[in-house]
């Protein structure tokens, strides 16, 4: 299954050779092609991607501010044409820097890159459910139905609408696997479905009559992602 991916790129000429490169691998698939921050945040914050091809340098915004502001962490190979960047790169831990003008056979290379890195093709990030096993059992749950997560020690509590599961496993292993765009750590002891508060009064929030702290360290990311009037 090929990877998706956008292109952020304020090039048209290098957009279209970046869009003739993933078409004639068959590895990747391009959703969609941005020319400035602005509008690939407005999408990308909406849809996940397996993959971002980003320039640097683009009218009002680097490419660098997008993965700063960005709610989770696709796989990200930079095209630019100037070495400095390479650096920052580094510190971002981007997949690969494509120094423009690049030949087909190295957007190959980084792609293959990318591959190898991860194993497998499509992440766990963007699905739709996670299974967890409990009691003995795989039990599959949609994201839309988990309401917040709960560390208990070497166990994790899953709390949904009508049910409750323990399984054997760390809010910290939970935070590398979880879809970003549905949940967010606000607590050292939770994983709460943004999607799912109902209202937040100081430094706790509730959902579904269940109170959850929210700590001096997570509180500016969850007051960033919550859609405020």
């Amino acid at each position: 299954m090929p990877l998706t991916c956008v292109i952020v790129e304020d090039l048209q000429v290098a957009a279209d050779y970046l869009t003739r490169c993933c078409e004639k691998s068959g590895l990747v698939t391009v959703q969609a092609h941005y020319t400035n921050v602005a509008e690939a945040l407005e999408y990308l914050n909406k849809q996940a991607i397996d993959l971002l091809f980003l320039d640097v340098e683009m009218p009002g915004a680097t490419g660098f501010e997008l993965l700063d502001q960005l709610a989770y962490h696709p796989k990200v190979i930079l095209t630019t044409s100037k070495s400095e960047y390479a650096y920052n790169a580094f510190e971002y831990n981007v997949t690969d820097f494509l120094k423009k003008p690049f030949t087909y056979q190295r957007f190959l290379d980084a792609v293959h890159k990318l591959n190898t890195a991860t194993e497998t093709i499509a992440t766990p990030n963007h699905n739709d459910h996670i299974f967890i096993k409990s009691d003995g059992k795989l039990v599959r749950l949609k994201n839309d139905d988990i309401l917040f997560m709960e560390s208990m020690g070497d166990y994790v509590k899953f709390v949904t609408n009508d049910k409750k599961y323990v399984t054997h496993n760390t809010i910290k292993h939970l935070e590398e696997k979880i879809n970003k765009q549905y949940f967010i750590k606000v607590h050292r002891s939770y994983i709460i479905n943004i999607t799912k508060i109902d209202d937040i009064r100081e430094n706790d929030l509730f959902i579904k009559g269940f109170e959850i702290p929210i700590s001096k360290a997570h509180r500016a990311e969850v007051i960033k992602r919550l859609n405020i009037i």
